[in-house]
């Protein structure tokens, strides 16, 4: 009878450990190409690079790097000088979001890698954070999964031995490659990944630049280039992608083959973050004998302000300048002018920042027309002259604003300030934010302003807008990604 009890058991101890699924490891396919492929030679020649740029100036406030994808003999030394200017004895990062070009595979979107749960280097495993690569596959279709575009390719490979060296601890990767020339897809795989541009986690995105001009050449067309990235400006940067493709300059194929990464990556940034440029190299500085065809390479840190860290906020000045430019839009409108174009004062306004508005009319106290969007897709001086216009014109509950109410008409203007990923219900504050709730392809939000007008705990506004809203159930909220935001009302 024992030997039969412990028979079972052995049995049952094989067929479990059958069940068990071996972790998918991505291969290093590119070791003993692009980079070492023997892990002491690896580790003594990325730490001969990260070396060169001891003393330099590292940020405990380093939200994202641009760095270069070649061979490490080419373009190590100016990958370092990205790395270096992390600091991880003072910032640890959750996640990190490694973001490239496709070298083989045309996606029209991206490819995220949720199949593996470890890419391989010679110095070791690091970790795919497989539940967040999933969650972006299935908040919009334009992430998808595609073995071919991650199977070969190296632009995303290269930098591991980097972040195993410099971090020592790395935390999981979400690998992401991005291929699509369509604007519009690249501002929705933005908007995608924006609410992970936080204190959490590091973007790493991966690009080389000119590619096979001559040295001098390269030096001109790379200088344009990094100016245009530092400015931080996504319609700068692709404007002058496409200025440097017509100067004719001899056997120049690209200005940045990551280009769309970049643009994707510039999309999400704000008035407060700021790019610093921190080393230009190209193969001609490395490889003497090859000055007719070079490519460049470039390293950025974005850096996150430290009024990230305090909140939205408008001056009366920007208040009074959003007034105007409602006002003049539902003029100009009335004078059969379209929206005039806006030249900010300065970069860093909050007008230029991506966030919903509403814009309600009065005429003699009473609501004359209101209309409003919500989002983070448009800067919102725009947005302010085109819910001016629709609130003018577009409400169905009103007749359109005649010219000859213009004079009577007040204009109030609620800003929502950008959305804030929380983690905890704690964070939500009734009354003061609004909740904005994802689930899947499934969202809903309630306006702050809707507390004043109910007898809600927090955990029945938040329920309701669970159920109500976004459709997912009292309690579909606990699983969901929870965002918080405020209305500025003027």
């Amino acid at each position: 009878m024992l030997i039969t009890i412990i028979s079972a058991a052995i049995l049952m101890m094989n067929t479990n450990e059958e069940l068990m699924e071996e972790p998918v490891v991505r291969p290093a396919v590119q070791a003993g190409r692009f980079y070492e492929d023997n892990p002491q030679r690896l580790s003594h020649q990325v730490d001969s690079f990260l070396a060169l740029h001891n003393g330099c100036d590292s940020y405990k406030n380093a939200a994202a790097l641009i760095v270069p994808h070649a061979g490490h003999y080419y373009s190590g030394n100016v990958a370092a000088s990205a790395y270096m200017s992390l600091s991880p004895e003072e910032k640890q990062y959750k996640r990190i979001f490694l973001i490239g070009p496709s070298h083989y595979e045309w996606l029209d979107g991206a490819s995220v890698n949720c199949m593996a749960d470890y890419y391989a280097t010679p110095l070791g495993n690091v970790a795919v954070d497989r539940e967040t690569a999933e969650k972006l596959i299935a908040s919009d279709s334009l992430f998808t999964y595609r073995e071919e575009a991650h199977d070969r390719e190296h632009c995303l490979e290269v930098q591991l031995p980097f972040l195993q060296r410099r971090l020592k601890d790395v935390p999981p990767i979400v690998p992401i490659i991005i291929s699509t020339n369509d604007l519009s897809k690249l501002k929705r795989i933005s908007n995608v990944l924006k609410p992970y541009m936080n204190e959490d986690n590091l973007f790493v995105i991966s690009s080389d630049f000119s590619h096979y001009p001559s040295y001098g050449d390269a030096c001109k067309i790379d200088a344009k280039t990094g100016e245009a990235i530092v400015s931080g400006d996504a319609k700068k940067f692709v404007a002058t992608i496409e200025a440097n493709s017509k100067k004719g300059v001899r056997n120049l194929a690209t200005s940045a083959c990551g280009a769309f990464p970049i643009i994707t990556l510039l999309l999400m940034l704000d008035r407060n973050y700021e790019v610093k440029h921190l080393m230009y190299q190209n193969s001609g500085d490395i490889d003497s004998h090859s000055h007719d065809r070079v490519v460049g390479y470039h390293s950025f840190v974005v850096l996150r302000n430290s009024s990230a860290d305090v909140g939205f906020s408008l001056s009366a000045q920007e208040k009074g300048r959003l007034k105007e430019i409602a006002f003049n839009s539902i003029k100009d409108s009335l004078d059969g002018k379209g929206i005039a174009p806006y030249q900010p004062e300065n970069r860093k306004t909050a007008l230029l920042q991506k966030c919903g508005a509403f814009v309600s009319l009065h005429k003699h106290g009473r609501l004359r027309g209101c209309i409003g969007h919500f989002g983070e897709d448009v800067p919102l001086h725009e947005i302010v002259a085109r819910m001016a216009r629709a609130a003018a014109f577009e409400d169905p509950r009103f007749m359109p604003v005649g010219r000859e109410e213009l004079a009577d008409i007040d204009i109030e203007i609620s800003v929502l300030t950008p959305m804030r990923r929380i983690n905890s219900l704690d964070e939500f504050q009734l009354h003061r934010h609004g909740i904005y709730i994802r689930k899947g392809y499934r969202s809903g939000t309630f306006l702050p302003q809707v507390a004043d007008e109910v007898d809600w705990t927090k955990e029945e506004f938040v329920g309701h807008c669970s159920q109500d809203k976004a459709g997912i159930g009292w309690d579909g909220w606990r699983d969901a990604e929870l965002y918080v935001y405020e209305a500025i009302i003027f």
